[in-house]
């Protein structure tokens, strides 16, 4: 577990935060018999990093200020760049600055944070300036608890939709899943995106216990308006796991629009939240537990699998 500690943030601000503190303890002691309050937020992140933290700042104050205790956001919070070049001279370290501020804000507030796609700076940054997209995840103490790095690379040509992306040429795939990670919420597994597009990983997260899966995510315009909501709810239909997808909307600059759409899907694939389409907001859904346990229970998908030898026996004839 890696501790950042830094100090940020005027007189005023952290005066705001004691006030928002109050509320959220007055709000707590009011609902702590109901099940845990998740929050899927919806951003337009430019490369302007500055305006981005902004806007994530308010989106999460918000979340918090109704009882939220875990926020999500999307793939791309802290920037996306308008060019290659510009992507990743703007990159930083899991040290650097955008993490300690949100490590700050994660402390401030007493909030778990899902930082859904981060530009961090690969292994070798200084011989070979590629990075990772890294699904980071901040506790409320302010620590990083998992980094994953998203393993499946958006290299897609669809040229009659106009999409054209290569996200291998300067990204590196990350090397391994990562076990679910134990949240306020449950335990949530960890994916980014495009991985949205493998069973196989989802698979692998519920038989190390996931009980939530997130896909942060900044889908193009094409492909979501075609693929995402059925995907986002086949992945929670086939696990019996609540899904949260945190996602980017609109232009972010003349090269680059995202779907939006950020949603929230029960175990049973009912779709609970849904952002919309055209501006940032934020999604509050409860996490309820006993939903996933009755789900499995009354349909036990998972006792009625057959072993891994049966599904490749295919491949052996």
């Amino acid at each position: 577990m890696l501790r950042i500690s830094c100090l940020l943030g005027s007189a005023q601000h952290l005066a705001s935060i004691q006030t928002l503190r109050n509320t959220i303890q007055l709000h707590s002691s009011m609902s702590a018999s109901r099940p845990p309050l998740a929050a899927v937020c919806q951003v337009t992140s430019t490369p302007d990093k500055e305006a981005n933290f902004s806007s994530c700042r308010r989106l999460v104050e918000e979340a918090r200020r109704r009882g939220a205790c875990m926020v999500f956001l999307p793939e791309g919070f802290d920037y996306i760049g308008s060019s290659r070049e510009e992507t990743l001279d703007m990159s930083e370290s899991l040290q650097g600055d955008i993490i300690c501020r949100y490590s700050q804000l994660a402390r401030d507030l007493q909030v778990w944070l899902s930082l859904g796609g981060f530009h961090e700076r690969g292994p070798d940054w200084e011989k070979d300036r590629r990075i990772y997209n890294s699904h980071i995840i901040i506790n409320d103490k302010g620590e990083l608890t998992s980094v994953y790095r998203k393993s499946h690379l958006f290299d897609v040509e669809l040229p009659e939709k106009g999409v054209s992306l290569k996200e291998s040429s300067f990204t590196v795939p990350g090397p391994s899943l990562l076990p679910p990670v134990d949240t306020p919420i449950g335990k949530v597994g960890l994916g980014i995106c495009y991985d949205l597009r493998f069973p196989e990983l989802s698979l692998a997260l519920l038989r190390h216990g996931a009980d939530v899966l997130t896909y942060p995510s900044a889908f193009t315009v094409a492909t979501g308006a075609a693929h995402w909501e059925v995907l986002l709810r086949a992945r929670a239909i086939e696990t019996q796991c609540f899904v949260l997808a945190a996602a980017q909307v609109g232009r972010h600059h003349e090269r680059r629009s995202s779907y939006g759409h950020a949603l929230a899907v029960d175990p049973w694939g009912e779709v609970l939240g849904d952002c919309g389409g055209e501006e940032p907001g934020v999604a509050l859904v409860e996490v309820d537990l006993d939903k996933v346990s009755r789900t499995r229970r009354n349909m036990p998908v998972q006792q009625h699998r057959r072993d891994s030898a049966f599904y490749s026996n295919l491949d052996q004839s």
